[in-house]
């Protein structure tokens, strides 16, 4: 991956979320509560805002110099994870169709295998980056 990848991916992913929880409220609200659907749209508005700062913060570890599988992995289980969960959320609150219910889960899965990996690549790093040094400053004033 390219450097700020996944800040980029965080920061479009937050900002969808945004939109969509804007969108529900106000644009679909009345199509939401005739459906009996707002809480399922509030759900998947929500968790799509938790992944979005889950990715910035694989972003972050990268930025940092962190790299390896399990970043990979929790970058990209994030973001399949949000698309199966949220989206499935967001469809089935527009549409009623119940049987997109049984697809959720593994959204949440993909998600639970993020925040593993997650855990995993934010261990303690093998090299040590001084904080004054990671920050661009020299030792000399």
């Amino acid at each position: 991956m390219n450097d700020g990848f996944w800040l980029r991916i965080g920061a479009v992913w937050g900002f969808l979320a945004v939109a969509m929880g804007a969108f529900g409220a106000h644009g679909l609200k009345d199509r939401l509560t005739a459906l009996d659907q707002v809480a399922n749209f509030h759900t998947a508005a929500q968790y799509h805002m938790y992944i979005a700062l889950a990715m910035v913060a694989v972003g972050l570890l990268q930025a940092m110099g962190r790299s390896g599988t399990a970043l990979s992995v929790a970058g990209w289980s994030f973001l399949i994870g949000s698309m199966i969960f949220s989206g499935s959320l967001y469809v089935l609150s527009l549409t009623g169709l119940k049987w997109l219910g049984a697809i959720t889960p593994i959204g949440g899965v993909a998600i639970l295998v993020g925040w593993a990996a997650l855990a995993v690549a934010a261990g303690r790093s093998t090299t040590e980056v001084p904080v004054a040094a990671s920050a661009g400053y020299s030792k000399e004033f």
